[in-house]
């Protein structure tokens, strides 16, 4: 067994000893990394990344598997000790790359699903498209994988996307053995749909609330394993990460129970980062709340390779409030999205003048990829001064529809707009990460025990852009693939029940009094929309390096000014509560989009900048955020138990 210390490199050392009597380096203080243009590019993803990351692989042996030895015993519960808890394996994230893993390894030990609110409250619950998948004669792996090259602007790697395109069906019937409930035609079989940017129809769905569905099933099969155990309300602070030589190794993750407000330590043999994206870096984003880039962010503090930042997609058509016969009461917590599908089915954009505009852009029209469409709206908007734009879907029969577009038709008819009547008000929005943390094709990082998938992950399947309904696509074949490599980690791999003293606990600022403590909330909040403006209006769908430039400077000064407020008023860097958890998240995850934005001089794909308008051949690489840089660390960017910077 290797033993693991708290990982870094700073000023303070001395000596343990692990169980073979072996003395080893424990380092008290680290320095962390910044995300100021430590940015550079491999020449292709799998022999550049997927090098780099296999340098970083446990040099421990594996027990072999045997098809026909039981080698293990299913552990049926999990040990804890005070507010320490043991398991196999923990999942961070309850969606639907987190409960697909945590089905599968459950089989092998004790698995922790650890999220952020209610079990169902994540990106996948939202999703309304589908799942992208070859099951139709007519259409082929081939097919799909092209559509998928060309929606990414060439910038996939191939190798990831034929894995993917081809692994797929098989990833959808497991789901459907395991309950989910699809749409079938009159033909009984599977009703495929089509939306923008793919060639065939292949979208399986359940009406227009596929991932609601999705999730019900997995839910349901996930309460009902004795193996798996479900904290909900606990909010992922940190990975806790050792280092052994120049390897980097996660053994868990501290939290906070929100409900409580108890910190609760994890130490696990292997953990999955699936926590999903970081829509609401901008105020306008079709994610939940819970989606404030936290998993991203706590990867990058673990000294995880981050990759393709800049790649954020704005879902072309979420709900325009302005344009409702009748207005939400209070402004919503995410926007509503109007699925691709709409478009797909036949939907029709206009402007406000009742023109179509999308063959002005692209000879695909409402069928263009989501960067193409939403740049589009965003021309039309700022040339005729307007708010919205129309998709109009009401020329198609009625009963088609509400059978299609049931969710759709009831959210607007709420609002006073019968969409088999009129036409939809709809803007873009923040929707999607491309980006995220660095994954090979197991959904390995460079961090040793540390696996992603779903949203969080960079595989490289989405380049400079998604391609419709292959989000849920790449979360079921991720997190399946990742699955052999955690379990036989899991079994070469032993817990140190002493190891939770190994790093500071995070404390909650009981001490500082709930009159100090209301008052940083209340700062947070107002902070938190001053980010959020920052991004929407210097790091939107059009880009100029001046006003990315523009963008890290005002956040870091008002980074800087958070901070600062903080710990003038006593706080301590080991102190946490869910808004100030939240925001250096959100700081984290900002630094890291307009970071990689400056470093990409051209357009691709979501990335476009009018100070380098075309496609670069020289430049199809993926961008890299290395763990490699020292300097100018915040609060934000360290772990919490790494040197702080305040005293």
């Amino acid at each position: 067994m290797v033993t693991c210390i708290p990982a870094g490199s700073g000023k303070l050392h001395f000596g343990v000893t692990d169980c073979k009597g072996r003395s080893c380096i424990r380092t008290a203080c680290v320095s962390d990394v910044p995300i100021k243009r430590n940015t550079h590019k491999y020449l292709s993803w799998s022999q550049g990344v997927s090098k780099m990351l296999q340098i970083h692989r446990c040099k421990a042996s594996v027990s072999p598997v045997c098809k026909n030895q039981k080698l293990f015993k299913v552990i049926s519960s999990y040990k804890k000790e005070g507010s320490t808890k043991y398991f196999d394996f923990a999942v961070i994230g309850s969606g639907i790359a987190g409960l697909r893993y945590a089905l599968e390894v459950a089989k092998y030990g004790s698995v922790a699903v650890i999220t952020k609110a209610e079990s169902h409250e994540c990106n996948t619950n939202y999703a309304q498209g589908g799942v992208s998948a070859v099951l139709s004669p007519s259409d082929s792996v081939e097919s799909h994988m092209k559509d998928t090259i060309v929606a990414g602007a060439y910038l996939c790697d191939e190798e990831t996307v034929r894995v993917v395109c081809t692994e797929g069906p098989d990833r959808v019937r497991e789901l459907i053995s395991i309950g989910a409930s699809f749409d079938h035609g009159e033909d009984g079989n599977l009703h495929l749909a089509r939306e923008g940017g793919h060639s065939h129809r292949r979208i399986v769905h359940a009406a227009d609330m596929t991932g609601k569905e999705i999730e019900r099933a997995l839910l349901k099969s996930v309460v009902n394993n004795p193996n798996i155990f479900v904290f909900e309300h606990h909010f992922a602070i940190d990975l806790l990460t050792c280092q052994d030589g120049s390897d980097i190794s996660c053994v868990g993750v501290d939290t906070l129970n929100t409900e409580t407000l108890e910190v609760v330590r994890f130490l696990s043999k292997v953990t999955l980062l699936a926590s999903g994206g970081a829509g609401h870096i901008y105020p306008k984003t079709t994610n939940p709340l819970v989606a404030t880039g936290d998993g991203i962010a706590m990867a990058h503090r673990a000294q995880a390779v981050i990759s393709n930042m800049e790649f954020v997609q704005f879902h072309p058509t979420a709900l325009a409030d302005e344009g409702l016969p009748i207005k939400p009461s209070k402004p919503r917590e995410n926007a509503f999205l109007i699925s691709e599908a709409v478009r797909g089915d036949g939907g029709i954009l206009y402007n406000l003048g009742m023109e179509r505009f999308m063959s002005l852009y692209d000879e695909r029209e409402e069928l263009a990829p989501r960067d193409v469409v939403a740049r589009s709206i965003d021309d039309q908007l700022k040339k005729r001064s307007e708010k919205y734009v129309l998709l109009d879907i009401s020329h198609k029969p009625k009963a088609e529809i509400l059978s299609h577009f049931p969710n759709i038709a009831s959210t607007c008819l709420q609002h006073g707009l019968d969409i088999t009547r009129h036409p939809i008000p709809v803007v873009p929005a923040a929707h999607y990460i491309c980006g995220g943390v660095r994954a090979g094709l197991e959904g390995e990082t460079n961090v040793k025990g540390l696996y992603v998938a779903g949203e969080v992950a960079c595989t490289g399947l989405h380049g400079a852009n998604r391609l419709a309904s292959n989000s849920l696509l790449e979360a079921l074949v991720f997190a399946r693939r990742a699955v052999q490599p955690s379990i036989d980690l899991m079994k070469s791999s032993s817990l140190d029940m002493t190891a939770s003293n190994f790093w500071p606990h995070p404390v909650v600022p009981f001490s500082l009094g709930s009159d100090v403590i209301g008052k940083i909330r209340s700062v947070t909040r107002e902070l938190r929309k001053e980010l959020q403006c920052i991004m929407w209006n210097y790091v939107g769908i059009v880009r100029s390096t001046m006003r990315l430039e523009t963008a890290e400077r005002k956040i870091g000064k008002l980074e800087a000014k958070w901070e600062e407020y903080l710990f003038q008023h006593g706080w301590k860097p080991t102190m946490v509560v869910p808004e100030t958890c939240e925001m250096r998240n959100l700081f984290c995850c900002a630094k890291l989009v307009v970071s990689s934005a400056l470093s990409r001089h051209e357009s691709r794909g979501l990335h476009y900048t009018v100070d380098f308008p075309h496609l670069e051949e020289s430049k199809r690489l993926p961008t890299i955020i290395s763990p490699s840089s020292h300097v100018n660390n915040t609060w934000s960017s360290m772990q919490l138990h790494k040197q702080p910077m305040y005293q």
